[in-house]
């Protein structure tokens, strides 16, 4: 018989998220917005803000709509170039092209995955010698990694470029102790089914500048003007949470920290494991101003010291076993549709992606589970 299925990442619910979707029932709230939306923001803002800094929150549909949202605030517009990580997910990189603005991919560093400062500079530079300073610099928290986000906005400032932060796998993670999804001129969450929180779909738009805010709920509800009738001076977009998901997001919330935990555990778990295989590294933070919520542990596997074991070995053996794995996100520099997009760096994303794999990390991942993962990676390394 077959076994059960392992996901990658599968959706975690804490129980109290059906209370707050029958309220939006019971009160006959389905239609878009409501309590819940309104609460959901609130809940949001109080995590992010810190201290002597107000965070503001819009709800949306999903992370793409936030980041759409965000280059349309600071002015993206066709012809434009954005500076965008190319180790990331499409999504990251699909509105830039929205907006009939152009991609320009940066190479990863080694320690966080990350947007690599030195090809930035350098990117920038050439961008500007060229007569095309970007608009706009796309960093992306990736696997829930912080970025090196002192180099980052140091660059960014020093050219007056606006970081928009793509937090969307990084909710719970933070950087000197501070949240990420509070670094950016604008910022973005995402609340995917396979995020440390969900919404089933949603995301959401972060910023202390509180007018960005009130201009993106106005643009994300079909741009309307203040009128008795319908009248519209902008182009807006459907682009607004519902209230039922927004209820399931308040439920998710209440299990926030406990779920970033058990996404942790669950790093350990895998650190313990490879610890003394010759040629297996696991994905980790560099030092002490790291802290990852591990949303997907992830390893690189070198074959010239593995015996020739290669991270597709492992995949297909989990996959035969009904787990879930996947390779690293395969650069945006390497995807066909972009290919008349400029790059700059080196090779690190490439040998990343060549050489990496996202394990199951799920938050709801049980012992039997963990032993059966324990079981198949033994059997491949040993």
């Amino acid at each position: 018989m077959k076994k059960p299925k392992i996901y990658l990442s599968s959706p975690h619910m804490g129980g109290n998220e059906i209370s707050f979707v029958n309220e939006a029932f019971e009160t006959n709230w389905i239609a878009p917005l409501g309590p819940n939306v309104s609460g959901f923001e609130s809940d949001l803002a109080t995590y992010l803000s810190s201290a002597g800094e107000s965070c503001h929150v819009a709800a949306l549909s999903s992370g793409t709509a936030a980041l759409h949202l965000a280059l349309i605030l600071l002015g993206v517009k066709h012809g434009d170039e954005v500076i965008c990580q190319s180790m990331t997910f499409s999504a990251s990189a699909n509105p830039i092209v929205y907006q009939g603005a152009l991609p320009v991919f940066i190479d990863s560093e080694p320690e966080t995955w990350n947007l690599c400062p030195i090809a930035l500079e350098a990117a920038i530079k050439d961008r500007i010698k060229k007569g095309k300073k970007p608009k706009a610099i796309i960093a992306v928290h990736l696997y829930g990694m912080p970025y090196q986000v002192d180099e980052v906005t140091r660059i960014a400032n020093h050219y007056e470029i606006p970081v928009i932060e793509d937090s969307a796998e990084a909710m719970g993670s933070t950087y000197k102790g501070k949240k990420c999804g509070t670094f950016g001129a604008i910022s973005i969450l995402s609340f995917n089914g396979n995020k440390i929180i969900t919404t089933s779909g949603g995301g959401a738009l972060v910023s202390k500048n509180k007018s960005h805010i009130e201009k993106a709920v106005f643009l994300a509800t079909q741009a309307r003007d203040q009128a008795p009738h319908y009248q519209h001076s902008e182009i807006g977009y459907n682009y607004r949470m519902s209230n039922v998901c927004a209820g399931i997001g308040r439920g998710q919330m209440q299990v926030l920290d406990s779920h970033v935990q058990r996404r942790r555990q669950n790093h350990f778990f895998y650190k313990q494991l490879f610890d003394k295989t010759n040629g297996v590294c696991i994905f980790k933070e560099s030092n002490e101003h790291y802290y990852s919520n591990h949303w997907l542990s992830c390893v690189l596997i070198e074959p010239k010291k593995t015996n020739g074991i290669t991270r597709e070995d492992l995949r297909l053996a989990l996959e035969k076993e009904n787990i879930e794995s996947r390779p690293l996100w395969k650069p945006m520099h390497l995807q066909p549709v972009f290919v008349n997009s400029p790059f700059y760096g080196g090779e690190i994303a490439e040998t990343l992606f060549e050489n990496g794999l996202c394990l199951p990390s799920a938050s709801n991942l049980t012992s039997e589970d963990l032993n059966r993962l324990q079981d198949v990676i033994y059997s491949v390394f040993n």
